[in-house]
């Protein structure tokens, strides 16, 4: 056999060999390994194991010589110091320009262009790059994920102020839905879902579907005055794991909440809850079932009266609406059975509503509700103070019961007092009132329509006024000595209080309509300049205000004038 055959059986044989074994060994562990056999061949042993191994001769090459020299501590591949260095040693400005970006409002410039677009990761690496730092996005991301950073979404955790007795109602409610269920009385949950607009609209959510067949949908969800929509108003039993939501397709008011439970009731409650003669709603403090609506304990409490049962009603503190049952119990099976699904038609709404069910056996039932329910409804306030409410001795605004009696008799409007001529005299004096007679008549005929209207309007909004002020119809006085009043007040001529001693009325009374009454001199711009001093707190400080003693006030009743009428 020549030298070159047996170099060649050589070669096979390593490659064999090498073949076996190399692919056990990290990248020092193969240098070394292919450099001791080098070693063994003696001379001509770089280039037969190179050629076997398909390592590079420079590479044994360094591998004999690390054989020679002191062998690196265990788990090290390479000699400290080895490779490349991080970018953020030969880059120390990096770090602070990335927290500088991601953070603008503490670390950076609150109007930096890169705070009101998409924080990517290709956003950050060019950002930093045109700031003397190149990078790239790949690197942006382990830097992020090293600092403590990550993909976040927003956490809904911030409720805002709290109310003071927040704990001490949930506590009532509590307490007041445990007594309820062991005495076997119903306790239901009510709320109003989100409204919804029919069409083939785009729906949040994703369903599965045919490769690449994805539901074809409007790219635009305009509404229009026509355009269909569907209010469900739900209820929750609590004690049956049931639920009934009552679709309507008109307006959302505390007449169709109330119809909606009246619904319910007859199509599901009594037959469930046989012996029930109380039935407890609980409910959040905005919507159609706000606690301060009183078309809503008006219609309840027929629906009392309808239905025998002795409701009792505990609402839950502003912004805690989440807590209520029926939010994480009904209204969010009902979400996500119908993601990625448009509404096209109140059947399809139904269906899918009645079709929503839970492993923990929830049912729950739908019907269409088509009546008309009206918006700007008011109950005056003599029907409102009949109703049979009785408030609880803890907040009577969120708790309350309503018993399944007949309405009392609104009591009668009180009459307008005859105000004494000779005192309305008096106190329309020019010197008073700053205008002449005639102008202050001329300015009582042409307000009194607005008067009206500022008042209706009061009662309509949703923080209406406080139950001591008096509609014009059922006021003590007339539009005549309330804008008097009002013009003295701002006039500075007198006090609230004289002047509600010399009217005979109620000073929070009259100050409550001080409001609408400022607000019709500035309507019709009268100019009124106050009058120098403290105003008049007796009736002797008012008449030093006038020029003389005529007849003007002669013609009162002298018993007017004591001081026990007067008080002062």
């Amino acid at each position: 056999m020549t030298a070159r055959t047996a170099a060649r059986v050589s070669v096979v044989a390593l490659r064999a060999k090498f073949d076996q074994f190399l692919p056990h060994l990290d990248e020092r562990r193969r240098r070394i390994y292919l450099a001791s056999e080098a070693a063994a061949l003696g001379h001509g042993g770089i280039t037969l194991v190179a050629a076997a191994s398909g390592a590079s001769a420079a590479t044994i090459a360094r591998g004999i010589a690390e054989l020679s020299g002191r062998p690196l501590s265990a788990g090290r591949i390479r000699a400290p110091g080895a490779g490349r260095k991080p970018v953020t040693v030969t880059d120390p400005g990096l770090l602070p320009a990335l927290e500088a970006l991601i953070e603008p409002h503490t670390r950076g410039d609150p109007v930096l262009p890169l705070r009101w677009t998409t924080l990517s990761l290709r956003s950050l690496s060019s950002a930093l790059t045109n700031q003397g730092h190149p990078v790239s996005a790949a690197t942006v991301g382990r830097l992020l994920h090293a600092l403590g950073y990550s993909l976040q979404g927003t956490a809904k955790t911030t409720e805002g102020a709290s109310h003071p007795d927040r704990d001490a109602q949930f506590t009532h409610i509590n307490a007041t839905a445990a007594a309820f269920l062991e005495d076997n009385q119903p306790v239901i949950s009510v709320d109003t879902k989100a409204k919804e607009w029919l069409g083939n609209r785009d729906r949040p959510g994703r369903i599965w579907r045919p490769g690449k067949n994805p539901i074809r949908v409007d790219c635009h969800t305009f509404t229009t005055s026509d355009q269909p929509v569907v209010i469900p108003y739900g209820i929750y039993d609590i004690a049956r794991n049931t639920g009934w939501v009552n679709v309507g397709t008109d307006h959302d008011t505390g007449e169709f909440a109330v119809e909606s439970i009246r619904r319910w009731w007859q199509q599901r409650g009594r037959d469930d809850h046989p012996d029930a003669g109380r039935l407890l709603i609980t409910a959040d403090c905005g919507g159609s079932n706000d606690p301060r609506r009183w078309t809503w304990k008006k219609h309840l409490a027929a629906f009392a009266l309808e239905s025998g049962l002795e409701i009792t009603v505990c609402h839950f503190p502003p912004g805690t609406s989440k807590w209520n049952k029926i939010e994480h119990r009904m209204f969010c099976h009902i979400t996500a059975n119908w993601r990625g699904r448009p509404l096209t038609s109140y059947q399809v709404v139904i269906e899918t509503i009645a079709a929503t069910t839970t492993r923990t056996g929830l049912r729950i039932g739908a019907e269409l509700d088509t009546g008309r329910y009206d918006l700007g409804i008011t109950v005056p306030p003599a029907e409102f103070h009949a109703l049979p409410i009785t408030p609880h001795a803890f907040h009577g605004d969120w708790n309350y019961t309503l018993a399944p009696v007949a309405p009392r008799h609104p009591e009668p409007a009180p009459s307008r007092q005859r105000i004494d001529p000779a005192l309305t005299a008096m106190l329309t004096d020019p010197a008073l009132t700053g205008m002449s007679r005639s102008a202050f008549d001329h300015l009582v005929a042409i307000s009194e329509p607005y008067w009206d209207a500022l008042a209706e309007a009061a009662f309509q909004r949703r923080f209406h006024r406080p139950r001591s002020y008096l509609h014009p119809q059922t006021s003590s006085l007339d539009h005549y000595h309330r804008l008097l009043a009002a013009l003295l007040r701002r006039r500075r001529a007198v006090t609230s209080t004289l002047l509600a001693q010399l009217l005979n009325v109620g000073r929070t009374n009259l100050s409550n309509q001080f409001q609408d009454g400022h607000r019709l001199l500035d309507l019709h711009r009268v100019a009124v300049t106050p009058l120098p001093g403290t105003p008049a707190r007796t009736l002797a400080q008012l008449q030093a205000r006038l020029p003389t003693r005529d007849d003007t006030c002669t013609g009162l009743d002298p018993g007017f004038w004591t001081p026990e009428r007067l008080g002062s």
